[in-house]
């Protein structure tokens, strides 16, 4: 009988991958979506396309414990995978109460549900380097002192000891991975990185003139988000639950990402990229930058995939896309932006 694991947060970029991985490992995959995405597969499941009829989806909010109950009593999942969140740093500083609310309770909903009908589980947390915040020292690691600067950051580290309760005083396998930054071409347009592979595909198409970015020193310990599903299932596979740390252990400024995006494509970036004061992330904290030496000694783990792959493979996937649109609307065709 396949195993049977249960994600949320299946539609982003982290699930697609993680529901791709778990496949081709001989997995039953059944992903907690809303209602509007499966009205409109093409555009709010698009990471999922080339394997969306092997998946089983179910329609439910995050937001209805009655709900996610019912749906892990049905299934019996032996393998639940919390990835559902509001995830874009900047936008939790606009909307902090209803991102923190949010990424709580549904963190607390998910939990109370799987020691209810399925304790036997094993949980897995979607935690984030943004936990750490403006840290004390660098690199960190699994003891290094959590000292969040964001609304998102403050929410994760509430779900990351809401995880840990569960594990130790209701004894399920919970699991937390604190990943550090990870992209790829399934990222969404708001985030910088996918922001400035997008951008240096599309000038060197003659479809932009500029890119306009905030903070080019800010630094960030960049991975690809494949390798780092793969990290997730490896820490349900251990006999005992734990906390790990996920990351490349390099870290690169906006700079040298956007430098290395625009070289793919043969041109200077200086000529095209120009600071905007006004996106300048706010407050910018101590460099993160992540020792993953407990994942790679007790998971077996390592990324695989290096800086600059990871960005030549994004770059190369917006050209792919950008002339596939261009070509589908020479024929009449319109199809869905992927962003």
């Amino acid at each position: 009988m396949k195993p049977k694991a249960v994600i949320t947060g299946l539609a982003g970029q982290d699930g697609s991958y993680l529901a791709e991985f778990l496949l081709e490992k001989g997995y039953e995959v059944h992903g907690l979506v809303r209602r509007d995405a499966l009205e409109s597969p093409e555009d709010k499941l698009w990471r999922l396309q080339p394997f969306l009829s092997d998946l089983i989806l179910h329609a439910s909010s995050l937001d209805n414990p009655g709900g996610i109950s019912s749906i892990l009593a049905k299934v019996k999942p032996r393998e639940c995978y919390h990835l559902a969140a509001h995830s874009f740093v900047n936008y939790s500083f606009e909307d902090d109460f209803a991102v923190m609310a949010a990424n709580l309770n549904t963190t607390l909903f998910v939990l109370a549900a799987v020691r209810e009908v399925v304790p036997e589980c094993r949980f897995y947390f979607a935690g984030s380097s943004e936990m750490f915040g403006n840290a004390p020292v660098s690199p960190q690691n699994e003891s290094t002192p959590f000292n969040p600067r964001t609304p998102y950051g403050i929410s994760k580290l509430a779900g990351f000891h809401v995880t840990k309760t569960y594990r130790d005083a209701h004894r399920l396998f919970a699991c937390t991975g604190i990943l550090f930054n990870h992209e790829s071409p399934r990222r969404g347009l708001e985030y910088v990185t996918r922001k400035i592979s997008h951008a240096a595909a599309r000038i060197s198409l003659g479809r932009q003139s500029q890119l306009r970015l905030g903070n080019l020193d800010a630094l960030r310990d960049w991975g690809h988000s494949a390798d780092y599903v793969r990290a997730m299932w490896l820490m349900l596979q251990q006999d005992r639950p734990d906390d790990y740390v996920v990351a490349s252990g390099v870290a690169h400024t906006v700079r040298e990402f956007a430098e290395t995006a625009f070289r793919e494509v043969g041109l200077d970036w200086k000529k095209f990229v120009c600071v905007d004061p006004q996106l300048y992330r706010s407050p910018e904290t101590r460099p993160l930058t992540g020792d993953s030496s407990k994942s790679r000694t007790k998971l077996g783990w390592a990324p695989s995939v290096s800086f600059e792959e990871l960005v030549s493979i994004m770059v190369q996937a917006d050209l792919k896309e950008i002339n596939r649109r261009s070509a589908a609307c020479s024929n009449g065709i319109h199809g869905f932006a992927r962003d």
